[in-house]
């Protein structure tokens, strides 16, 4: 089985993506910026493998710690708007996606794997989106640093996959959800307006890893981007209560069952095999 570098590894997300590709037999080589390295601490008590510190801004240590592996899923990031000024945002995200796409093409490492954003089509949506469900073309949008990061990014990703002929793969990834966040959800449902900034999105992180892992294995040269959603929305409401009284007059691009999830995940459906198994239904 192949061996796996994953950034960003301490995470929210890192942790559950660590654990499912390791439940799958691969081998991982989680790393971070943060934590304890080698075979100790939290990490390793809570994950099962230790963790490998380095800072990703730095380019050596990032071919260093890429050598050796066959594949990476890049989910180390500044991950939202407003926790660092907007310079740092942009350019220790841009710093970090450049330099794990630059060692990949060093080390000849023809699959990568990264972290993307719903953000990246106009989040949050205080001016209405142009249509629903939103698909991968409601592309690019970005109206905060971070957001302009991920376009950045993934512009990159294009004429790396070219110089390369390696596989670039985004996952513009919706809000995750852990499942202890679950029981935050009751509050979301009185006030349509509490989550319409992302089309009343989500995705469970256990999905998140399985649309890793099938990244990983997918025969997809070049550079592809994928919106990965839970297969439903946050809410209670039908989408056509909730479109009405949030965007009425929207145009609908096909028919939407009532809570089928308005981040359209048809393109991940067909090409990489992606089907969202966890729902906030199930915990709430």
């Amino acid at each position: 089985m192949a061996t796996v570098a994953i950034t960003g590894a301490a995470g929210k997300t890192g942790r559950v993506v660590v654990r499912d590709f390791l439940e799958h037999g691969y081998t991982v080589v989680p790393i971070d910026s943060t934590g304890r390295a080698g075979g100790y601490g939290e990490f390793a008590q809570d994950v099962g493998v230790g963790l490998v510190r380095a800072d990703l801004t730095d380019f050596g240590q990032t071919v260093d710690v890429l050598q050796g592996v066959d594949a990476i899923v890049h989910l180390a990031a500044i991950p939202a708007p407003g926790l660092f000024p907007a310079s740092t945002t942009f350019t220790d995200n841009t710093a970090m996606n450049f330099n794990v796409f630059s060692a990949a093409q060093l080390l000849r490492i023809n699959k990568v794997v990264w972290a993307s954003s719903e953000t990246t089509f106009g989040l949050p949506f205080d001016t209405p989106p142009r249509y629903a469900p939103i698909d991968e073309d409601h592309y690019p949008l970005p109206t905060s640093t971070y957001a302009l990061s991920k376009v950045v990014g993934e512009t990159m990703a294009v004429h790396f996959a070219e110089w390369t002929g390696g596989s670039f793969i985004a996952l513009r990834l919706s809000n995750v959800h852990l499942e202890s966040d679950y029981q935050r959800v009751a509050g979301y449902q009185d006030d349509f307006a509490l989550r319409r900034w992302n089309l009343w999105g989500y995705v469970d992180a256990r999905d998140v890893g399985q649309a890793c892992r099938l990244s990983v294995t997918a025969e997809l040269p070049g550079a592809h981007s994928f919106v990965i959603a839970a297969a439903d929305t946050i809410m209670k409401a039908s989408n056509a209560e909730l479109l009405a009284d949030q965007f009425p007059g929207l145009e609908l691009k096909r028919p939407v069952d009532d809570h089928e999830t308005l981040l359209a995940i048809d393109k991940a459906r067909e090409l990489l095999g992606y089907n969202p198994e966890y729902s906030w239904r199930d915990y709430a």
